[in-house]
């Protein structure tokens, strides 16, 4: 019962997730932050070395099926990538919904959570000082120019949505950096809204590729940033959160001044949600 409900949490987790994912603007790695996963998402995706490929091509299934599941944590990965998966595929209509109708309250809110998760975040430095405030400092210059950018007019060929799928999931494994961003500025974020809701399968799986082997290769970096510069790197998660907040305030900017209070109302509400969640779970990053 205890796994069932683990599974579960773990689904849920999954969902929410995906819903950031397909936002503009808000991070899968800031959502895993949040709820107390990142750094057994990071730590179960950096243990996949494929080993368990070398008996499959010997013909030893036994094995094969030994390493997979010592290499693999499906307990935790299957019910993940379920959630995400269900929210891809159905939720690209409501926040699309959402971001015509109510962009504004709907950026109030995420910025709502991106500030807490930068207090979660600060949280977790081992010490502040001159070096780490620096550090985010330029961290945050470099992400409000980077969300800033705009979109390259890019075509939509095979090896296009491969490295748009790496590099965007590279992207989404860091707190604070959307990979819905990334595929804007690629040029293939309403394409690939079009891939998933017309079932276009072979686009899709050039772009999975893509994007399992950065899921692989990026979780890699951040663990060995963590276990070896983990101040430093906190420090930089930290600068590229506050950075991306320039894409929801932009929102709030736009609106009449009549609904700024409403904005706030909301963002403080997202502020406390995020922080509530926070208390029911202790953990560290790597």
């Amino acid at each position: 019962m205890d796994n069932f409900k683990t599974m579960i949490s773990i689904f849920l987790r999954g969902l929410l997730m995906g819903i950031s994912d397909i936002m503009p603007g808000i991070s899968g790695g800031t959502i895993a932050l949040i709820t107390g996963i990142y750094d057994r998402l990071i730590g179960s995706i950096s243990k996949i070395k494929f080993m368990f490929l070398k008996p499959l091509f010997k013909g030893n299934f036994s094995k094969f099926k030994q390493e997979l599941f010592e290499e693999i944590d499906f307990k935790f990965f299957i019910p993940l990538l379920l959630g995400i998966a269900i929210s891809l595929f159905t939720m690209a209509g409501i926040i699309d919904l959402l971001l015509d109708d109510y962009a504004a309250f709907t950026y109030s809110f995420f910025a709502g959570l991106i500030l807490a998760s930068v207090i979660i975040l600060y949280k977790q430095l081992d010490a502040l000082n001159i070096k780490t405030i620096l550090i985010t400092i330029i961290f945050a210059v470099l992400g409000y120019l980077f969300v800033g950018l705009n979109p390259i007019q890019a075509a939509h060929s095979f090896p296009v949505l491969f490295i748009s799928g790496f590099i965007s999931i590279c992207a989404m494994l860091l707190p604070g950096i959307s990979g819905s961003s990334v595929l804007l500025l690629l040029g293939q974020y309403e394409y690939m809204i079009t891939v998933l809701h017309k079932l276009q399968i072979v686009d899709l799986l050039v772009f999975i590729v893509g994007a399992a082997l950065g899921f692989v290769s990026m979780s890699r970096v951040i663990k060995f940033l963590l276990e070896n510069y983990k101040s430093a790197t906190v420090a930089g998660l930290i600068g590229i959160m506050l950075g991306s907040l320039r894409v929801p305030m932009n929102q709030v900017i736009g609106v009449d001044s009549s609904q700024y209070l409403i904005c706030l109302v909301i963002g403080i509400i997202g502020m406390i949600i995020v922080l509530f969640i926070e208390t029911k779970f202790e953990y560290e990053l790597i």
